[in-house]
């Protein structure tokens, strides 16, 4: 089992900034890759962001690139997103995932074995 925890949401004015952090525990030594994937009310979840664990290769949806960078401090076991430039479509719950079956970054719910509860962010205009 692995446990993810996410924290960092909040409130934020358009073109601002906000860092969401995803904590693991458990059997994070079985962890290849980690998400981020974001629900709006009333869509479905989509895929934002993933890290590969073990090299930090990053793969970002395409309306993110530039604007966010997700990162990782393998000692901690946390990833980060790191959201610049925020904007009021970035508004949604944001989900931490892991994938453990292998290194494949995918983007698609199914791809992924673990989820965090999600943290909430909103962005003002």
């Amino acid at each position: 089992q692995v446990q993810l925890v996410e924290s960092g949401g909040g409130l934020v004015q358009a073109g601002g900034s906000l860092r969401l952090s995803c904590a693991a525990s458990g059997r994070t030594f079985s962890v290849y890759s980690l998400g981020w994937f974001r629900q709006a009310p009333g869509k479905e979840r989509a895929f934002v962001a993933a890290i590969n664990w073990s090299n930090g290769r990053t793969y970002y949806e395409e309306s993110v690139k530039g604007r966010f960078t997700f990162s990782r401090d393998n000692a901690k076991n946390t990833v980060y997103l790191q959201m610049n430039s925020l904007k009021p479509e970035d508004t949604a719950v944001y989900y931490c995932a892991a994938r453990i079956q292998d290194s494949y970054i995918g983007s698609r719910i199914s791809d992924y074995d673990y989820w965090g509860q999600g943290t909430q962010v909103t962005v003002s205009s």
